[in-house]
């Protein structure tokens, strides 16, 4: 049995056409500040009016995959807490395994909405090894933030360097969400050294140690 938070996680979250929407996705195992900080930033200085937590389901062939997302999404709501938010499983809906079909599958859903696709410097670094990178950078704008170590190799990587001119400024981010595809710009901003791989292996090992 599906628990009930979980199942409204299931749901495409209410989106109204002329609203702009960022796009977060990751495991969120576990949620941290950092995913609370970039999304405050998202939300002002793209002028945004939602960011959505696209909560990945993670490996569906898994016995426990349903629990271990309905766990990961309580921590996002626990994490995220602030009315514009919000926490979804959509994928597990939507049965997607790459970003690319699920975008596109968002874009056709939601006529009249503007999405952004909001990412960290650390995976523009590895962008152009992502299935049909191109096709998302077509799909809708892309906002980066800046991560710890990322800052100089980040706009340096092949993807970054193949969009370089359409890049915007960052004086120009509130305008991000209504330009023409492919755009991008690159935020810089509060940068908190966390990782979600570095907290599951603290996590990890405290539990084996106790």
């Amino acid at each position: 049995m599906v628990d009930p938070a979980l199942r409204s996680a299931l749901k495409l979250p209410f989106a109204a056409p002329g609203q702009r929407i960022g796009l977060f996705g990751g495991s969120f195992d576990p949620p941290h500040q950092g995913h609370l900080t970039v999304s405050l930033m998202a939300l002002r200085r793209l002028k945004l009016d939602a960011v959505w937590w696209l909560v990945t389901p993670g490996n569906p062939l898994k016995d426990h995959a349903p629990e271990q997302l309905g766990r990961r999404v309580a921590a996002a709501r626990a994490m995220a807490r602030h009315p514009k938010i919000h926490v979804t499983a959509i994928e597990a809906t939507l049965k997607t395994r790459f970003t690319a079909d699920t975008l596109a599958i968002l874009s056709r859903r939601l006529p009249g909405v503007e999405l952004v696709w909001l990412m960290g410097g650390d995976n523009l670094r590895q962008f152009h090894r992502w299935r049909d990178w191109r096709r998302i950078a077509r799909l809708m704008p892309i906002a980066v933030y800046d991560r710890p170590g990322s800052t100089f190799t980040a706009t340096a990587a092949p993807a970054a360097f193949a969009l370089r001119r359409r890049r915007l400024r960052e004086i120009d981010a509130a305008r991000l969400p209504t330009r023409r595809t492919p755009a991008w710009i690159y935020l810089h901003g509060p940068r908190i050294a966390l990782s979600s791989t570095e907290l599951r292996a603290k996590r990890n090992k405290s539990a084996a140690a106790s």
